[in-house]
């Protein structure tokens, strides 16, 4: 958890000393429990509010239950959704990106949670978003190490969503769900393979979907350091991954909301750089902040 907090005051430091003007660390609201509801059952929406949950629903969230446990799941909904808006409220202004420092809890399905992950919250952006008239479809670009099993479920029946999840294949989740577009990797996948299948994953999305907005779920456990990736990306080769989604988005004039997904590496002080990366990057990209050439 101590991830969160080092990545904000990278950004924080980022913001007060390098960043381009016009930027801002926001705190985002809670998700209403009408925004929650579009996702979730009513029932698994009440009991994870009053704690009403069975010791084996505990032991699959991975979580011990607290009011403030249910508080930070809401926070961290609202900041998808938010950076959502953001992002599509950006693009006539030439800057469609926004991130949430947090987010990327894919494993919740509609009436359970699991894996670390309450709510999701990249379903509740697209639904709440559409239905406020601002987007009509969505991508889900999901590139944590873990597929996106709640995602791909909670999605499966929405012909304007599209879910596409690089994942490694022996890993967590043992029961995989069908997304749109599946792309499991080996045990061991390194830089050029990876990027290679991304490049090819994204170029399939191009020929079967055309979205108003992309959700990119990055995850820092691809990372050849993380206790539960099993793949062998180097920072260099998260970042390369990065700019790869955030430059296919900017060609396609795409707003792009990003969020952090998993990260599970001995090194905290490495998994909130990675992860930093993923949001500086987004910036340079699509956001209106050019590096220099």
């Amino acid at each position: 958890m101590a991830k969160y907090t080092l990545l904000r005051e990278r950004v924080a430091a980022w913001l007060a000393d390098a960043a381009p003007g016009g930027l801002e660390l926001k705190l985002p609201p809670a998700a209403t429990n009408e925004q929650l509801l579009r996702v979730h059952a009513a029932d698994y929406l009440r009991r994870m509010r009053t704690g009403d949950l069975t010791r084996q629903e505990v032991n699959r969230l991975g979580f011990p239950w607290s009011k403030a446990l249910v508080e930070r799941s809401r926070r961290s909904v609202g900041a998808t959704i938010a950076a959502c808006g953001d992002a599509v409220a950006g693009l006539h202004a030439g800057r469609p990106f926004a991130a949430n420092l947090a987010g990327g809890t894919h494993h919740a399905f509609a009436d359970h949670g699991e894996g670390f992950c309450l709510f999701n919250d990249a379903v509740a952006a697209v639904r709440d978003l559409r239905s406020r008239g601002l987007i009509e479809r969505a991508a889900i670009v999901d590139c944590d190490v873990h597929q996106g099993n709640g995602t791909a479920r909670l999605c499966e029946d929405d012909p304007l969503t599209f879910t596409l999840s690089l994942h490694g294949a022996r890993n967590y989740p043992g029961r995989k769900e069908t997304s749109d577009l599946d792309v499991p990797l080996s045990d061991g996948t390194g830089n050029a393979a990876y990027l290679a299948a991304l490049a090819e994953a994204l170029g399939e999305l191009d020929r079967r979907f055309s979205p108003d907005l992309v959700i990119y779920v990055a995850g820092a456990d691809p990372y050849e350091q993380d206790r539960l990736g099993r793949l062998r990306l180097s920072t260099a080769g998260l970042l390369e991954r990065d700019r790869t989604v955030y430059r296919w988005a900017n060609d396609r004039r795409l707003p792009v909301a990003a969020v952090m997904a998993g990260g599970y590496a001995p090194d905290v002080e490495a998994i909130a750089e990675i992860h930093f990366g993923t949001v500086r990057s987004g910036f340079e990209e699509i956001g209106g902040a050019r590096r220099p050439s």
